[in-house]
């Protein structure tokens, strides 16, 4: 018999191949599962450690998220994630990617060395993720092949663009290829595609999507063939809507990602574990929900010796103390039990905010008060195209408060161009005040909305000076911040201190809305106002964007207002 350096006594052990909880003693040596024994089977080591009927599962993995939305360096999230049950992530670096190209990938992996959290990187696939795109960097097929070769990248990260998938493109199709040559995948983005067009993403060699909103779009991907990650992040709360697809029969078809997720949201609800708890509150068999967690995880994203309790797996594990309310008591990784490391972040040193916006930039004249607007859907990134009769002042658009329609102003920031667009938005409730981001997907050019051009301009002006952040403002002054120095996008702050910024931003936000609470992630939901991959209307610094026409329409137009909705 092998030698074991530690036993696990007595623990209620998940078996993810039959999906129940099973009582079990399990032998670690050098971070390897050794052996899985009945309590009545006597196993010989340096150690045993009695659990005494507490639930032990496998680490926890997150199919799909990027790290920047976190808002903190990858170093610092592992700090989290692991107390919280998460061994591994899936990760798209394509946030910095297309920021600051190659250089920021290779940021993104020196730094993900400092935690014992194993992130596994996707390369980006869409760097710029539109060709329309103003954004700092591109990431041709050529560019990327020579990256599958660093240590930590693992894919191809979720293809995006559609049309070029349908007809071929060379470059998106190379890219596919060189991922599969390399021993990898590809993951695809479906927004808005409907069963026809998700068969044209599997034929392509696409495996997997986490775009599914409803319960249909989970069964047509389900029956496209794919693998479906349910999504629960900051703004895309969409695992409820979708939970209900799972069953017994399909269970392993299905994960858990969390996409887009703020330190604070994480800190205070959890990741994974908040799917788990959410999956069982919905009625999933908990060794199921567990599983999805895991192996189902592994399973799709090709994570080889992860996510089961099994002889020559890796002893990543999590000691689960409450089922139900998914206690995590402790988190072992790689055989050790987890501490809090004291790892520094990676210094970041670029400048990565160029503009010379004016004041004079934001004015929007109109020829017709009757305008596309943008209607913020709370809780998703998809928005509606509504058309609104807006007031006029010697034909420039002001702010209609009773309306809750505001200007959206987006500035080039990554190679001093000089482009930028005003539109209107729906559904901020600011009464006073105004937010600006350089947190923009994916270019992550300056986003701003506010009430007036005193404050726009005075949030927009405090994240130049901080090489990138989000702040708010009123009456022209800043009045909350959160520096991003990591192109942008993150933090350079210990998590701690980061999450106390994001909620002294919440705290502003308040203020600027005169409201107590904040019904959803006001920043995260301005961030994904400039994705045009995304349905319906969105604005970029070239101006507005029809998802559905595939083309950039006018803000002012003549077409009869219909119940406020296009």
């Amino acid at each position: 018999m092998t030698k074991i350096d530690l036993c696990l006594l007595n623990a209620n052990v998940l078996n993810v191949f039959n999906r129940t909880f099973e009582k079990k003693n399990v032998g670690i040596t050098d971070g390897v599962i050794m052996v899985v024994e009945k309590p009545d089977q006597h196993i010989e080591a340096d150690q045993y450690q009695n659990l005494a009927g507490k639930y032990l599962v496998p680490g926890f993995i997150d199919a799909h998220m990027h790290v920047e939305s976190a808002m903190v360096a990858p170093s610092e999230l592992g700090k989290v994630l692991l107390k919280n049950g998460e061994t591994s992530i899936v990760a798209d670096p394509h946030e910095i990617a297309n920021v600051c190209g190659v250089s920021g990938i290779d940021y993104m992996l020196r730094d993900a060395k400092q935690t014992p959290l194993d992130i596994f990187y996707m390369l980006p696939s869409s760097v710029p993720c539109t060709p329309i795109s103003h954004n700092g960097a591109s990431l041709p097929a050529a560019t990327l092949k020579p990256l599958y070769q660093r240590e930590g990248v693992h894919g191809l990260a979720e293809v995006m663009d559609y049309p070029a998938v349908a007809s071929q493109q060379t470059d998106v199709m190379q890219k596919i290829h060189d991922a599969q040559e390399a021993g990898y995948h590809a993951d695809g983005h479906g927004a808005g595609l409907n069963y026809d067009q998700l068969q044209v993403f599997k034929r392509a060699g696409i495996s997997d999507d986490h775009e599914c909103t409803t319960l249909q779009e989970a069964e047509d991907r389900l029956n496209a063939g794919l693998n479906v990650f349910l999504r629960e992040g900051s703004v895309e709360r969409d695992l409820e809507n979708t939970i209900g697809v799972v069953t017994e029969a399909n269970a392993q078809r299905f994960a858990f990602c969390t996409d887009d997720k703020t330190i604070s949201d994480i800190i205070n609800e959890g990741g994974i574990d908040r799917c788990v708890r959410l999956a069982m509150k919905a009625g999933i068999n908990p060794a199921t929900a567990y599983t999805m967690a895991s192996y189902n995880a592994a399973q799709a994203q090709q994570l080889t010796n992860k996510g089961a309790i099994v002889a020559g797996s890796d002893a990543d594990l999590v000691v689960v103390s409450d089922m139900a309310a998914v206690t995590v008591e402790k988190t072992m990784k790689a055989g050790h039990w987890v501490t809090e490391s004291d790892s520094n972040t990676t210094p970041f040193n670029k400048q990565t905010v160029h503009h010379h916006l004016n004041r004079k930039d934001l004015v929007l004249s109109l020829d017709s008060s009757t305008c596309n607007v943008i209607g913020v859907k709370p809780n998703h990134i998809e928005t509606a195209h509504l058309q609104c009769e807006v007031p006029l002042e010697n034909g420039e658009f002001t702010s209609d408060t009773t309306q809750d329609i505001l200007k959206i102003v987006v500035v080039e920031r990554h190679h001093n161009l000089g482009t930028s667009s005003v539109g209107l938005v729906k559904g901020f409730g600011i009464k006073n005040g105004a937010v600006a981001t350089t947190v923009a997907h994916d270019d992550h050019n300056i986003v701003a909305v506010g009430t007036d051009d005193a404050s726009i301009f005075a949030a927009i002006t405090r994240i130049t000076e901080t090489n990138g952040g989000i702040a708010v403002a009123q009456d022209g002054t800043v009045i909350g911040e959160m520096p991003l120095a990591i192109a942008g996008l993150m933090s350079d702050k210990p998590y701690q201190e980061a999450s106390a910024d994001l909620d002294g931003l919440f705290k502003a936000y308040k203020v600027i809305t005169g409201q107590k609470t904040v019904a959803f992630d006001p920043f995260i939901t301005l961030s994904f106002l400039t994705l045009p991959v995304i349905p319906t209307i969105k604005m970029t610094d070239q101006g507005l964007y029809d998802f559905e026409k595939g083309d950039f329409i006018d803000v002012a137009c003549q077409t009869p207002v219909l119940n406020g909705v296009k």
